[in-house]
């Protein structure tokens, strides 16, 4: 089934740059910056919000540049048995209480990958060390796959010690272009990608 392609048009491009430098922006100092009409500012922004083209996140930097709190990443890559789809880990995922758990607590992002025809988990861990990060791995994250998933699913686990992030979500270079928690001022908008 295809997907119907939304290109942006020149204004909502300017509002996304905007957006994109400081998500937290109003309409009405979006529509000051970019020279857009502050009810087209909202309207628009509005309308990418809906059609789910823009989405708002906030990063609390646990790491050693932040609260301290974790000073290691490893990514792990657990791999499922033939069985365990897609539409399986989904629905096992949706299923899980909202609660706060130790998942979110040792996880800071994961994805659903596919490697060799089998469905995957790519799990961004945090620790304060390298022992704490498989200790947490071992004793709650494991059984807590055995418990969603099965006992007998996970086939296969690697992991990689992840040293600094250089790039996120596309236009977010921490050791280059952040400052503050924001973009830098002088960035340009030329640098700044937003679709074709």
């Amino acid at each position: 089934m295809a997907q119907n392609v939304r290109e942006l048009d020149e204004q909502e491009r300017l509002i996304v740059r905007q957006l994109i430098r400081d998500p937290r922006e109003s309409d009405n100092g979006v529509g000051e910056i970019t020279g857009v009409n502050v009810r087209t500012v909202g309207r628009k922004r509005q309308r990418m919000e809906g059609d789910g083209i823009l989405s708002y996140y906030t990063h609390v930097d646990l790491s050693a540049r932040g609260t301290g709190q974790f000073t290691t990443r490893h990514l792990y890559i657990i791999k499922f048995r033939l069985g365990i789809t897609f539409q399986k880990i989904t629905e096992d995922i949706r299923r899980e209480e909202f609660l706060e758990s130790s998942f979110t607590e040792i996880t800071y992002e994961s994805h659903i990958a596919e490697i060799d025809g089998k469905i995957a988990l790519l799990l961004f861990i945090d620790g304060a060390n390298d022992t704490d990060i498989v200790q947490a791995v071992q004793e709650k994250l494991i059984p807590g796959l055995h418990r969603n998933h099965g006992p007998e699913s996970v086939e296969e686990i690697s992991t990689m010690r992840l040293l600094a992030p250089v790039r996120i979500m596309r236009n977010y270079l921490p050791l280059v272009n952040m400052q503050a928690g924001y973009m830098r001022k002088d960035w340009p908008d030329e640098a700044i990608y937003v679709g074709e």
